[in-house]
């Protein structure tokens, strides 16, 4: 188990790494669906499957989504659209395919270890868990939508173009 946790820290802090320093925000983002990976296989080590499933299906998934939506609303014209497919070579998908790769023979091996050793911890159910999650900790649940929101719409702003006339209008 400590192998496993360590592997799947070593790829999380990489992929975060690499997500944070590349220029170019598809990349950043191929990066971070890594780091989210690695994220849940770490859960899934220390003995939570479910919050892992979550890890995957929310954050993986839906949020990364998002973000793509986020950066194809940028549309950041022809010029940008033709250095990206300069860019986007078969050689730049090695290095989140290769971490994507070491995360999942990770699983593969855990896996197979776990069919021997059962935990001997109590699972969640997913209603223990939504019954946390809007009772107690409905205040961070509604700040972090809050939050997710608020960037959104900053990144959209930020983003938008105007043209020179409304800026002087004061309109954008």
């Amino acid at each position: 188990m400590n192998t496993g946790f360590y592997v799947a820290a070593a790829v999380a802090v990489l992929a975060t790494a690499l997500a944070v320093t590349r220029s170019n925000a598809v990349h950043a983002l191929l990066y971070l669906i890594v780091s989210l990976l690695a994220v849940a296989v770490i859960f899934f080590v220390l003995g939570a499957p479910f919050v892992a499933a979550l890890e995957v299906i929310i954050y993986a998934g839906a949020i990364m989504v998002l973000f793509v939506f986020v950066v194809m609303m940028l549309n950041t014209g022809p010029v940008a659209v033709a250095q990206e497919r300069a860019w986007l070579k078969p050689a730049l998908w090695i290095g989140p395919a290769g971490l994507a790769l070491i995360l999942l023979a990770e699983v593969l091996v855990i896996l197979v270890k776990a069919s021997a050793a059962a935990p001997a911890a109590v699972p969640l159910t997913p209603r223990q868990v939504s019954l946390a999650l809007f009772g107690p900790y409905v205040l961070g649940v509604e700040l972090a939508s809050m939050l997710l929101l608020a960037a959104l719409v900053g990144v959209y702003h930020l983003g938008r173009r105007t043209d020179p006339d409304s800026a002087a209008r004061g309109e954008g």
